[in-house]
């Protein structure tokens, strides 16, 4: 019984707190340079004016934010509909729940080299810059913690390390391949002709063709990166989190991309 005591009293607490910090980590992850960390830091702020008032005993305006602290859960469901969805995406899709993905680890740890694991993000701009002076359009999509089984199926298996030559033979206007989008796998491209969900969101610059709102939604339905480039212009575009990342040569793009596939 002093065992059993002595867990609930020490190990347990150290647990609990672990597992929120965890929590908090991931949730921080996925509300990160969105705007809905903004609306969070509100809602933080909010219960703590609540707080106050209450330990005040200002009781007209502590009930009334009591009473929006009450539906307090229905209101981040709606507000952070997106980022719930990610979350839930990350556990279902996580290598620990998907035993299918702890043995794909297992046997592709003696596959993949450390250069296959790790994206050459030189070639990678070398590739795009051809296709940009070409005005080929393109979609490519980079695989970060939540797992693009769900759209990988649908498209082509190719498994081929990522070159200047297969990136402009997969997305030549006569090749079978270059119809959809290319899904990357550390510095593997493990999927081509890829059907992407395409974003619903209204706020989209219509002047963006279907290349763009895919990118946007699949962005928005995971951590995927993006780059695309348009057929009309030839411009190379970043996208994440269902969002335009701004940047003003390659070596801003090669620095965004190796930060964020660090992660």
């Amino acid at each position: 019984m002093e065992i059993i005591d002595l867990i609930k009293s020490t190990i347990l607490p150290i647990i609990d707190v672990i597992l929120v910090a965890v929590m908090l980590y991931y949730a921080y992850k996925l509300v990160r340079g969105t705007a809905a960390i903004i609306v969070f830091r509100g809602f933080v702020i909010i219960y703590i004016i609540w707080w106050i008032t209450d330990v005040l005993n200002m009781n007209i305006l502590s009930s009334i934010l009591g009473g929006f602290i009450g539906v307090g859960v229905f209101a981040v469901i709606i507000v952070f509909q997106q980022e719930i969805r990610k979350f839930l995406l990350l556990l279902g899709s996580s290598r620990i729940a998907n035993n299918k993905s702890l043995w794909k680890k297992f046997t592709l740890f003696f596959k993949i080299t450390k250069e296959q694991a790790k994206l050459n993000i030189n070639e990678f701009i070398i590739a795009c810059n051809k296709l940009k002076k070409t005005k080929t359009g393109a979609i490519f999509v980079f695989e970060r913690n939540n797992s693009l089984d769900f759209i990988k199926e649908d498209g082509d298996k190719i498994n081929a390390e990522l070159s200047s030559a297969i990136i402009e033979s997969i997305f030549h206007k006569n090749s079978p391949l270059h119809d959809g989008a290319v899904i990357v796998v550390g510095n593997l491209i493990v999927s081509s002709r890829v059907t992407l969900p395409i974003s619903k969101n209204k706020k989209i610059n219509k002047s963006f063709g279907l290349r763009h709102k895919a990118a946007i939604g699949i962005s928005e339905e995971s951590d995927a990166l993006c780059v695309v480039i348009s057929e009309e212009s030839g411009k190379i575009s970043y996208i994440k989190n269902g969002d335009f990342c701004n940047y003003k040569n390659d070596d801003e793009l090669k620095a965004m991309l190796s930060e964020d596939l660090s992660e």
